[in-house]
C-alpha cells in the first residue's frame, strides 16, 4: 500500500497545480496568436491580470509566460508599443516575490531590457528603465550585473537627460548598486557626479531624492569622490550649501536623514572639518532630532546609526551630542520600544515595529560606543542611565548576532574607563556574559569581546581574579592560534595583561597554556603587533628575580636563542627597544644573568646596541650593561671584566660625554660600579 501511495503522489501534485494555473493559460496561449494586434491585447490583458495579484504572476511564471515575453520584447518586427506593454509587464511580474526575481533572472532578463535601452523611443527606454529598477533593488538581484558590460553604465549617463522617469529610475539603479570601492570608482570615472549634481535642484521631488542617495553611497568612506563634492557648483552654490539646505526642517524627513549622510560621509572621508559649522550647527543638530521618539522606527535607527559613525572619532563633536537634547536619555527609549501602552493605533505597523525592535536596540548600542569612546564624563552619564548595565547584559545574550556586537562594543567603550572598571562593571558581573560570548561567537564579535577582555585583565580591574579563576587562560591561549591577526593580538594583549605584577603560578598557567613551540611562533609572526605584544607578555613573565630565575632555568635556552634571532633580524626601533629590555630583566636575574654572560654573541650585540645612532636602543642596552655589573651582587667582578675587556668600558666614557642628559647620567653610574 506505501508503494501505491508513493506513485500516486506527483500526479496529485500536478492536478492541484493544473487547477491552479488552467484559468491563467489562455493569458499565455493569446502570446503565441499569428495576428500580432491580438498578441498585443493579450499583453494588455495580461498587464490588467497581474496588477497587484502575486498569485496570478506566479502562475504565469509556472505557465512559461517570460521566455516569450522576453521574446516579443527582443523581436526587431515586434511593434514599439508591444515591446513597450511586454516591459511593462515584466516590470509587473518583478514586483511580485523573490521567486519571480530569480525567475526572471535565470530567463537572462537583464541583457534583454539593457538592449532595449538601445531604442530611440522613450516610452520603451522607461519601461526598461522602470523593470530594471525594481530588479536591481531586489536583495536577489547580484549588483555586478550592471557592471559586466563596460558600455552599459556610459549609456545610462546619456539617458539621464531623456526624461524625468529616466533620471528617477537610473539614480536608483545606480544609488542601489554602488556597494563596494570598486563600483564607486567606475561610477566617478565615468562622470556620475557631473551627471547628477544638476539633478538636486530637478522639478521632480523623486529625481532630487534618488540624486541625493546616490550621493550618499557614491561619498561613504570614499576620500577621492567626497574631495571632489566639496568643490562641485550647482547654479552657483556648492554642493555642501546644497545638502544644508536639505537637512531643513521643513523639507521630508527622508530628504533630511539622507543630506544628513551625505555631510556625515564627506566628514568622516575628511573633506569637510568636523568643526565646520554645517557639521556641528546643522548635521549633527539634525541627526539628534531623528532619535526622537516621534519619529518612526527606521528614522530612529538610521538616524543612530549615522550619527554613531559621524562622531566616532572626535571627541569634540561627542561632547557636543552627549549634551544635545538630553540625547543620553532618549536613547534609553530605545530599549522601552514598543510598549504595551504603545499609541501606534496602526496593526501593521505594530506588527512591523516588533519585529525590528532589535534593530533599534543595535542603534543605541552603537550611539553609546560612539558617545563613549573617550570623555570619562560621557561614560558615566551613560552607564547612569536606567538599567543601562542590565541592557548591556542582556543584550550580550539576544539572538540577533547584530545586537550582540552592538551591546560588545558598547562595553568595550565604556571598559576604557578606570573609574567604571573598578565599579559598576564589578557590581554587575560583566566578565561572566563577556566569557560566556567568548565561548562561541563569529569573529567580529571575537575580536571586540577579546579587547574589552583586555582591558578586564588590567591590574586595577576587580574582575581580574575571578576571570582567571574561570579559566581565561586556556581561552586566551586558543585565541593566539586564530588565522584572523586581530584575535592573535587580542589573545597574547590579554595575557600580556594578566602576567603583569602576577604571581608565579599564574606565570607558569600562562607558559604551560601557552607551550614553548606557540610562544616562540607567535615571536616570529608576520604580523608586528603580534611581535610587540608577544615581547610585551615576556617582559612581564620575566619580572621579579625568583620569576625570572625560575622561569630562565626551564626556558632559557629557547629565550636566548628568540632574544638572538630578534636582535639579528630586520624589525623595526621598537621591537628591538623591547627585546633589548627582555634581556635587561633577564640581567636582573640572580642565576639568570649567566645565560647573558656565558654568550659571547649576545655580549656583542648589547655592545653593538649600546653604541647605536638610536637614543631608544641606546638606552635599552645600557639597563643590561647597569644590571650585568652593579657591584653589589655575587660575581659582579668577573663580569665587569668581562665586559671591559669586550670595549664596553671605552664605549661608557664616551658616553658619560653625551648630550643626552639621561644617557650620559646612566653611563657615569654604570662607570662608578668599575671604581666603587
Amino acid at each position: 500500500m506505501t508503494k501505491m501511495a508513493c506513485v500516486l503522489e506527483p500526479p496529485l501534485r500536478m492536478s492541484v497545480l493544473s487547477e491552479v494555473t488552467a484559468s491563467s493559460r489562455h493569458y499565455v496561449d493569446r502570446l503565441f496568436d499569428p495576428d500580432p494586434q491580438k498578441v498585443l491585447q493579450g499583453v494588455v490583458d495580461m498587464k490588467n491580470a497581474v496588477i497587484g495579484n502575486n498569485k496570478q504572476k506566479a502562475n504565469l511564471i509556472v505557465l512559461g509566460a517570460v521566455p516569450r515575453l522576453l521574446y516579443l520584447l527582443q523581436q526587431e518586427t515586434s511593434s514599439t508599443e508591444l515591446k513597450t506593454e511586454c516591459a511593462v509587464v515584466l516590470g509587473s511580474l518583478s514586483m511580485g516575490t523573490e521567486n519571480n526575481v530569480k525567475s526572471l533572472l535565470d530567463c537572462h532578463i537583464i541583457p534583454a531590457l539593457l538592449q532595449g535601452l538601445l531604442s530611440a523611443d522613450i516610452r520603451f527606454i522607461e519601461a526598461c528603465l522602470r523593470c530594471l529598477r525594481t530588479i536591481f533593488t531586489s536583495p536577489v538581484t547580484p549588483v555586478e550585473l550592471l557592471y559586466t558590460d563596460a558600455t552599459v553604465i556610459p549609456h545610462l549617463m546619456l539617458l539621464l537627460s531623456r526624461s524625468l522617469y529616466s533620471q528617477e529610475y537610473i539614480c536608483q539603479i545606480f544609488a542601489h548598486c554602488c556597494k563596494a570601492p570598486d563600483h564607486q570608482t567606475i561610477l566617478f570615472n565615468h562622470g556620475v557626479v557631473q551627471n547628477i549634481a544638476h539633478l538636486l535642484t530637478s522639478m521632480s521631488y523623486k529625481v532630487r531624492m534618488q540624486a541625493l542617495k546616490c550621493f550618499s553611497v557614491l561619498a561613504f568612506d570614499n576620500p577621492q569622490v567626497s574631495m571632489t563634492l566639496v568643490n562641485v557648483l550647482v547654479d552657483g552654490e556648492l554642493l555642501p550649501q546644497i545638502f544644508v539646505k536639505m537637512l531643513q526642517r521643513d523639507k521630508p524627513i527622508e530628504m533630511q536623514l539622507t543630506a544628513a549622510k551625505c555631510l556625515t560621509y564627506m566628514c568622516r572621508a575628511g573633506s569637510i572639518r568636523t568643526d565646520d559649522t554645517c557639521i556641528v550647527l546643522k548635521t549633527l543638530p539634525c541627526l539628534v532630532r531623528m532619535c526622537n521618539k516621534e519619529r518612526l522606527l527606521e528614522e530612529r535607527v538610521e538616524g543612530a546609526e549615522t550619527l554613531a559613525y559621524l562622531i566616532e572619532p572626535d571627541v569634540e563633536l561627542q561632547r557636543i551630542a552627549s549634551i544635545t537634547d538630553h540625547l543620553i536619555s532618549m536613547l534609553a527609549d530605545y530599549f522601552k520600544y514598543p510598549s504595551s501602552v504603545s499609541a501606534i493605533t496602526d496593526i501593521k505597523r505594530l506588527d512591523h515595529d516588533l519585529k525590528h525592535a532589535h534593530e533599534l536596540r543595535q542603534a543605541a548600542f552603537k550611539l553609546y560606543a560612539s558617545l563613549g569612546a573617550n570623555d570619562e564624563d560621557i561614560r558615566k552619564k551613560i552607564i547612569e542611565a536606567e538599567h543601562m548595565m542590565d541592557r548591556i547584559v542582556n543584550g550580550l545574550s539576544e539572538s540577533s548576532v547584530k545586537v550582540r556586537l552592538a551591546a560588545v562594543r558598547c562595553l568595550h567603550s565604556l571598559s576604557r574607563s578606570v573609574q567604571q572598571l573598578r565599579t559598576s562593571f564589578q557590581d554587575h558581573a560583566v566578565w561572566k556574559p563577556l566569557m560566556k560570548v567568548l565561548q562561541n561567537a563569529p569573529d567580529d564579535i571575537l575580536v571586540v569581546a577579546s579587547s574589552t577582555l583586555c582591558n578586564l585583565l588590567l591590574e586595577f580591574s576587580p574582575s581580574k581574579e575571578p576571570i582567571l579563576e574561570s579559566g581565561a587562560v586556556e581561552l586566551l591561549c586558543s585565541l593566539t592560534l586564530s588565522e584572523n591577526p586581530a584575535l592573535r593580538v587580542n589573545g597574547i594583549w590579554a595575557l600580556m595583561n594578566m602576567a603583569f605584577q602576577a604571581d608565579q603560578k599564574i606565570k607558569s598557567d600562562i607558559l604551560r597554556g601557552l607551550s614553548t613551540e606557540q610562544l616562540f611562533r607567535l615571536l616570529s609572526d608576520s604580523d608586528v603587533n603580534v611581535l610587540m605584544k608577544t615581547l610585551g607578555l615576556l617582559r612581564n613573565l620575566l619580572s621579579t628575580r625568583p620569576h625570572i630565575d625560575q622561569i630562565m632555568s626551564t626556558h632559557g635556552k629557547q629565550i636566548m636563542q628568540a632574544v638572538t634571532f630578534i636582535l639579528e633580524g630586520e624589525h623595526n626601533i621598537e621591537v628591538k627597544e623591547q627585546t633589548l629590555c627582555i634581556l635587561a630583566n633577564i640581567a636582573d636575574g640572580t642565576t639568570a644573568k649567566d645565560l647573558i654572560m656565558t654568550n659571547d654573541d649576545i655580549l656583542q650585540k648589547i655592545k653593538y646596541y649600546v653604541g647605536h645612532s638610536n637614543l631608544k636602543l641606546q638606552l635599552a642596552a645600557m639597563f643590561c650593561i647597569a644590571n650585568l655589573t652593579w657591584n653589589e651582587e655575587e660575581g659582579s667582578q668577573e663580569r665587569q671584566d668581562k665586559l671591559r675587556e669586550i670595549g664596553i668600558v671605552e664605549i661608557l666614557h664616551k658616553l658619560s660625554q653625551s648630550t643626552d642628559p639621561n644617557l650620559c647620567d646612566k653611563a657615569k653610574t654604570a662607570l662608578q660600579q668599575y671604581f666603587a
